[in-house]
């Protein structure tokens, strides 16, 4: 089998350390965030033992917050080579993993120890030749700061290239069901996409965070895109026993993209995204047991305005601040909450 799906958090961070403690040659990283003690620690064994490591990091939010640099510190102490995502994209968002130029990890997980340990997210592994060299392709095209051309017929979905594209074609094709899980829900071509596959009797099922954990300057756009779907009759739920982190889409119980993609307008334009389709059966089963079992542990959402002003209250009150707390990023792994401003 080419390719694998691990799914966290009843995975564990354990086949992740397995794949880099087996790393013999190379070892080519790159993500959002990076500050799990564990991953740390193991990426640095392997520098240590001879391998040749890269680590890619994102230099900072677009608040500012740099919470790569204590990490970065220790990877250059040891001796891997560091290096910032390229400047071409706003963002780099993209969380792969190559091992020794055969095996690729393509995931929707920062490398932070709740993404880890405690909220739902995967990872899809592939050890599919043509797919692992065209990740390789594109590290090193970012780490040398050339342009990267996706290759045609892949399974790998890149954005700011072909992403809007390539999620748009697949809804467009799901005949049956389609299951969705994502923070946001923002991209007016997705949503209208979302839109007719529900006109034509496409079962859509659609897991979101509560409108209150998008950033303040997101918050209408974000609320605005649930409303229109779900007054379309599309079903919209959060979850009640996890953080949902993952970004996934399950069409007919046959097809999936899998990986770090936000459906958001900056996700596609601006940021390097990375997400891979695939139909394999022994990926695409598992993950529909994980949507169904989430599903089945899920609420619907209130989108009323008195709904949201209920959730507003009561994460006012969780939070125990003075401050109104809307301002949450769509990849702050920690939770942390900012106050407007």
């Amino acid at each position: 089998m080419s390719r694998s799906l691990i799914v966290l958090p009843e995975a564990t961070p354990q086949p992740l350390l397995d794949a880099i403690a087996a790393a013999k040659k190379s070892l080519r990283v790159k993500m959002f965030v990076f500050s799990d003690p564990g991953l740390l620690a193991a990426v640095i064994a392997a520098r240590k033992r001879g391998v040749d490591v890269r680590v890619m990091l994102n230099p900072a939010r677009r608040s500012g917050e740099t919470e790569n640099e204590a990490s970065r510190r220790k990877l250059v102490e040891a001796g891997v080579a560091v290096l910032d995502s390229n400047p071409a994209f706003d963002l780099t968002h993209e969380k792969s993993m190559v091992v020794d130029d055969a095996q690729a990890w393509v995931m929707s997980l920062n490398w932070e120890t709740r993404n880890v340990s405690e909220t739902r997210d995967y990872a899809v592994v592939t050890k599919h030749a043509k797919e692992v060299a065209e990740i390789v392709e594109c590290f090193d095209a970012d780490w040398h700061r050339r342009d990267f051309t996706p290759h045609e017929g892949s399974a790998l979905v890149w954005c700011n290239k072909n992403g809007r594209e390539r999620f748009a074609h697949f809804i467009d094709r799901a005949k049956h069901t389609l299951w969705l899980q994502n923070e946001r829900y923002q991209d007016a071509v997705i949503i209208e996409r979302v839109v007719r596959a529900a006109g034509r009797g496409v079962k859509v099922h659609i897991v979101a965070r509560p409108p209150h954990t998008l950033k303040k300057d997101k918050l209408i756009e974000g609320v605005g895109g649930l409303r229109i779907m779900a007054d379309v009759g599309c079903k919209v739920h959060k979850l009640k026993h996890i953080r949902l982190h993952g970004k996934m889409m399950l069409a007919d119980g046959a097809r999936a993209i899998v990986g770090s993609v936000n459906l958001a307008p900056g996700s596609f334009d601006a940021r390097r995204e990375l997400a891979i389709e695939v139909d394999d059966a022994h990926v695409v089963g598992p993950l529909e047991k994980v949507a169904k079992h989430d599903w089945d542990h899920s609420e619907a959402l209130d989108l009323t305005d008195e709904g949201l002003l209920a959730d507003l209250e009561k994460r006012h009150k969780e939070a125990g601040a003075a401050d109104l707390v809307l301002d949450v990023d769509d990849d702050n792994p920690g939770g942390k909450h900012h106050k407007p401003g």
